[in-house]
């Protein structure tokens, strides 16, 4: 929401009261990276108003020419988080806008777009992103490894005593955490070696895109005092899980608050715990799977972790099915125990959290304003089911790589209609660019198996 200059004028001097001097006024590109400028915190007021250019040729995603006028960033004012480490520096992420108006080749704005639309259906959106990461050292020739030699267990989910190890890292991320206001209720160590998780309250979609792509700078920068290295990377190794970062999501009634998918599971004749309106979000999803897939999955390496099993001695947890069931985890999407929310667990550490966000409440809203139904809820360990019983069931694959998700992404006219033809031409040109360098990119792998075999 736009400021008055009184209102922008009484932001700094609370800011500067708090020992303020810098703003850091940070879009994110279509990779869902922050990029800045930043100016005093006495020229908040010019900033606040467009000061602050960026030449779009320079920059991924913004589908400028050379010869184009810059591209303004504009502070969101409502949503400033101080930097807990730095203090005198306030991050505020901002929105894109060209001669004064929202920029449509921005994700942040995309989702404000939809956001509208859910709107004039009487509709908001909560979401809970679970922040998954590992924390690595990185070698002398490159290559990553588990820090702790301690941190070795087959099995290594929830184990305490690696988690006390990284300690000092885990305080500071869960302190931070608390004292922004964010309400961390758990945290843990994960599935993988050296991999851990935070789970912070939900809230509107754009606040919890906000805060997710804040945590990574934050995690980025807590790892780097220890000598580590945070990532968020989707499969950094291959023997061991990888990084997700599964949306829960609810609509609620804009009016009143009310979470507009929960009812008690007596209520629900799939005794799930969701509402109709629930079923219909879901059954939108599940509509345009494949192509939200590229989104929830963005990289070449995120189809890595979406594997059943891979180069692990048992199952992944990935969601390769485009399907959904209650609390089975062997499912795309989750109705967790309870109801009131699903989750979509293709999304991994590499997400744009407002470009997926922007495409699954899209999908959603599709699915309601149809009312289109999901089916039965898988219950099985889907990965067990022989291709003649998932076909029976009508249980499809999700897209295999990169590649593939960009072909669905592509072949799907809800993208288009969702993004509009610019931003979805620039994340199909990116995505592309990035699978043609990937495969024509000469592996270590190949070198072992073929150099001396032919």
């Amino acid at each position: 929401m736009s400021k008055t200059d009184t209102e922008i004028e009484q932001i700094r001097l609370d800011l500067k009261s708090k020992g303020v001097k810098y703003c850091l006024g940070a879009y994110v590109d279509i990779h869902g990276v922050s990029k800045g400028k930043v100016v005093p915190i006495d020229h908040l007021h010019q900033m606040a108003h467009g000061s602050e250019l960026y030449t779009g040729y320079a920059l991924d995603g913004l589908g400028q020419q050379p010869n184009e006028d810059e591209i303004a960033s504009v502070p969101d004012l409502d949503h400033i988080i101080p930097l807990p480490w730095r203090p005198e520096v306030a991050w505020m992420p901002a929105d894109n806008t060209l001669y004064g108006q929202p920029y449509p080749l921005n994700t942040r704005v995309a989702l404000k777009n939809v956001l509208k639309q859910a709107a004039d259906m009487g509709f908001g959106m909560n979401l809970g992103i679970e922040a998954e990461l590992f924390v690595l050292k990185k070698n002398a020739d490159g290559t990553l490894s588990v820090p702790n030699p301690d941190d070795k267990l087959k099995k290594p989910c929830y184990d305490a005593q690696a988690f006390l190890d990284q300690f000092t890292f885990l305080d500071k991320m869960a302190t931070s955490i608390n004292e922004l206001g964010w309400d961390l209720y758990s945290f843990d160590h994960e599935d993988a070696n050296g991999q851990y998780e935070f789970d912070f309250m939900y809230a509107d979609a754009i606040t919890t895109c906000d805060r997710f792509t804040f945590l990574k700078m934050m995690a980025k920068e807590y790892a780097k005092q220890e000598g580590l290295l945070a990532t968020f990377m989707p499969k950094p190794f291959a023997n061991k899980t990888g990084t997700g970062a599964h949306f829960n999501m609810s609509l609620y009634d804009l009016k009143t608050g009310a979470n507009l998918f929960a009812c008690k599971p007596s209520e629900d004749p799939r005794g799930l715990g969701l509402t109709t309106l629930g079923y219909q979000f879901i059954a939108g999803i599940i509509k345009h799977g494949p192509a939200l897939c590229a989104a929830f999955a963005p990289t070449v390496n995120s189809y890595k972790r979406l594997v059943r099993q891979g180069d692990m001695p048992y199952f992944t947890w990935a969601p390769v099915f485009n399907s959904f069931g209650s609390n089975n985890r062997t499912n795309s999407i989750r109705v967790p125990k309870g109801g009131g929310r699903c989750e979509s667990r293709n999304a991994d550490g590499a997400v744009n959290p407002y470009l997926a966000a922007t495409l699954a409440l899209a999908a959603g809203l599709e699915g309601i304003r149809e009312g289109l139904d999901p089916g039965k809820p898988q219950e099985d360990n889907l990965y067990e089911l022989s291709e003649a019983e998932r076909t029976a069931r009508g249980i499809q694959f999700l897209p295999r790589t990169l590649a593939e998700a960009v072909d669905a992404f592509e072949a799907d006219p809800f993208v288009t209609a969702t993004l509009g033809q610019g931003l979805r031409d620039e994340f199909i040109r990116y995505k592309r660019e990035e699978w043609n360098s990937y495969h024509l990119t000469v592996s270590a792998w190949e070198i072992e198996r073929y150099s001396h075999l032919f």
